[in-house]
This record gives C-alpha cells, structure tokens and sequence, in this order.
C-alpha cells in the first residue's frame, strides 16, 4: 500500500460521493448539489489516495486564525486501521497549529472517545465549557 496524500487538490465528486458512500454518510450523499460544492467552500483538505482511488479524507472550515472545525475526516472502510486517519488528522493539526479553538463534532462511541482522546482531543465538558448545536436534519 502506498498511499500518496494531497493538499486542497480537486476531487472529482463521484469520487467523493463513493467515500462518503462507503461511510454511510446519507446527510451529505443524499444531497449531490451540495457534494459538488462542499470543497470549494472549505478552508482546507486533504484527501488520501490508493492507485487513483480516494480512500479518504479530512475537511475543514474555520477562519484561518483562531477556529478550526474538523467538519469530515474518513476513511474507507476497507482501508481502516492503517493509520490513514491519523495521518490526515496529525496533517491537520500541523498544518492549523497557531489555531487556538480546533472543534469537532462526531458521534459518541467508546472506540470514538479513545480515538480522538490519544490524539489530544477533550471532551468540552473537561474544559469547563458548553456545546451548543442547532441541526437542520432535513436539508
């Protein structure tokens, strides 16, 4: 395996469509005019590629100067668990290092929680902070 990482290069969006596919992620899938425009609107990406297959990504929005919000980050899951997450995630932080405030909103799973816990992520609650979210699931 060798797979080769690129900055805010152009995806083609059926590519993208089968990784958030492969995901199960139906929010964005069942929405195409909103999956050709999801890059153009980001701060940054960085998507991960297999022998011209993307096999993953981490996508952010924010302002460039003091948030960051780790809006997507995954992996096909055939290519789970070979540390492919980890390195857009590590790319990420890098990258945004200056940032104060890097935020991101994922569903709540043992593995999940320890996952992002080893990657220095806390839980808002150990901060002595809220979080507040507003969804629009329909759309």
């Amino acid at each position: 395996m060798n797979i080769e990482y690129r900055e805010n290069a152009p995806i083609d969006v059926d590519a993208l469509t089968a990784l958030y596919t492969d995901g199960g992620w139906t929010g964005y899938t069942d929405h195409p005019n909103k999956m050709a425009r999801m890059l153009a609107g980001s701060l940054w990406h960085m998507s991960a590629w297999d022998d011209g297959q993307l096999v993953g990504i981490i996508r952010c929005v924010g302002d460039g100067c003091s948030i960051l919000y780790i809006q997507d980050i995954l992996v096909r899951e055939s290519y789970q668990r070979r540390g492919i997450g980890l390195h857009l995630l590590k790319a990420a932080l890098t990258r945004w290092r200056d940032i104060r405030q890097t935020v991101l909103i994922t569903h709540d799973a043992p593995n999940t929680r320890a996952y992002y816990q080893a990657a220095g992520f806390q839980l808002v609650e150990e901060t002595d902070g809220l979080c507040y979210v507003h969804y629009n699931l329909d759309r």
